[in-house]
């Protein structure tokens, strides 16, 4: 798919939890490559928002700091973080309290953002679950909203079936479903992007995506970094809500989809919907789960989970890896196999289909079975692998990039 820049209208963003890890690591650092490319206009205002008595002088410098640490030097150039230093600012605000509302209030009515009905005003909510609900509360009570407005929430969405269903009716009696982005910013990878080219704009492919000629596929998403920094979150939500029930869902989705009508936001997501709904129940023992649980090393501090989250009874998983089965006439046997960790061999996030044997070898069993399938990486080296030669003989291919502790 082509890279393009989509002009937009100058707006207002307010990112609650704007201190945190994931503002700081993926929001903001994205924020400023939009507005390198040129897409983030004139007039714009990116407001941070979170409990840190910070000045707004004294967040544009941690800001800074933390651009010129997870960016390219190439990237985040001196003349270009300046000019994006000068469109955010900072509020200190408690969103269980009254706490900051009415400064967010002047700048957003008072000041010159304005609170033009005709103004896309988006409300960012990088905070805990427990929060969304009293975020929604407080801006509707201090009349921050109007029918421009967008709010969106990152996962996880709840802890189980019965809190995300309280949480979308929370939201649901603040704001129209079409005001509600409930975001995963795994989809924000190029290559994830182009899982739907791949497929549908290439008919090498699409007519053998199917249980006929495919044996299964595997998703691999692997990491070498542990929870450090991240301790109290990770120990409430582990690895199947942190990133198989959403980041892993994603991917399982796109490659098992039907084509949609249209490129359009709708049928694409109605597509989605059905896949998920085709999904058989995961058999107890088809899960597997796991910590990691290394020797202490020197200089590494985070080599042993128990130990990094200061719980040495907890069972909260940093490893999972499960065996899915999608009931449709399209993938009828075919299994799916999904794993992701923390602490493993390598960096790696992996998609390989690997396809059946010939009906009929005409060559015996000595040499060996083909092992044809696509290879495609997400990270890092993006890119696609199509193998089509003999291997020795063996059972299911190679193993996924990083998919070793």
């Amino acid at each position: 798919m082509v890279s393009r820049v989509i002009p937009v209208d100058p707006f207002d963003l307010v990112i609650f939890g704007a201190t945190g890890d994931l503002a700081q690591r993926k929001i903001l650092p994205a924020l400023f490559r939009r507005f390198c490319a040129g897409q983030i206009p004139e007039g714009t205002l990116i407001i941070g928002a979170a409990r840190s008595g910070l000045s707004s002088a004294e967040f544009r410098e941690v800001l800074a700091q933390n651009l010129q640490h997870v960016l390219d030097p190439e990237i985040c150039s001196p003349a270009q973080l300046a000019g994006f230093l000068q469109i955010v600012s900072y509020v200190p605000l408690d969103g269980k309290t009254e706490t900051g509302w009415g400064a967010l209030c002047e700048i957003l009515c008072g000041g010159q953002a304005g609170a033009a009905a005709d103004r896309v005003q988006v409300f960012y909510f990088s905070v805990g679950p427990a929060l969304f609900g009293p975020l929604a509360e407080r801006l509707h009570s201090y009349g921050l909203t109007n029918a421009t407005t967008r709010i969106v929430v990152e996962k996880p969405f709840g802890h189980d079936r019965a809190s995300a269903r309280a949480l979308n009716q929370t939201l649901a009696s603040h704001f129209d479903e079409g005001q509600i982005y409930r975001i995963d910013h795994y989809l924000g990878k190029e290559t994830v992007q182009n899982l739907m080219a791949v497929r549908f704009g290439n008919m090498l492919f699409e007519p053998l995506w199917n249980s006929q000629y495919v044996d299964h596929i595997q998703i691999t998403v692997a990491e070498t970094v542990g929870v450090l920094g991240r301790e109290d979150y990770y120990e409430r939500s582990g690895a199947m809500r942190d990133m198989m029930q959403n980041h892993l869902m994603q991917l399982l989705c796109l490659i098992a989809m039907e084509p949609p009508a249209k490129f359009d936001p709708d049928a694409v997501r109605d597509e989605k919907l059905k896949v998920i709904r085709a999904l058989d129940p995961v058999e107890p023992y088809h899960i597997v789960r796991g910590q990691y649980a290394s020797p202490q090393q020197a200089g590494n501090e985070d080599v042993n989970y128990r130990e990094t989250v200061g719980n040495q009874r907890s069972s909260t998983e940093s490893y999972i890896a499960l065996k899915a089965h999608i009931s449709n006439w399209r993938w009828a046997g075919t299994p799916f196999y999904l794993r992701t960790g923390k602490r493993l061999k390598a960096r790696s996030s992996v998609i390989n289909v690997m396809f059946k044997d010939a009906p009929h070898s005409i060559f015996g069993e000595e040499a060996g079975r083909h092992a044809n399938h696509l290879k495609i990486r997400l990270q890092p080296n993006e890119g696609i692998t199509l193998s089509v030669t003999y291997q020795g003989a063996r059972t299911g291919g190679d193993a996924p990039d990083g998919c070793a502790a």
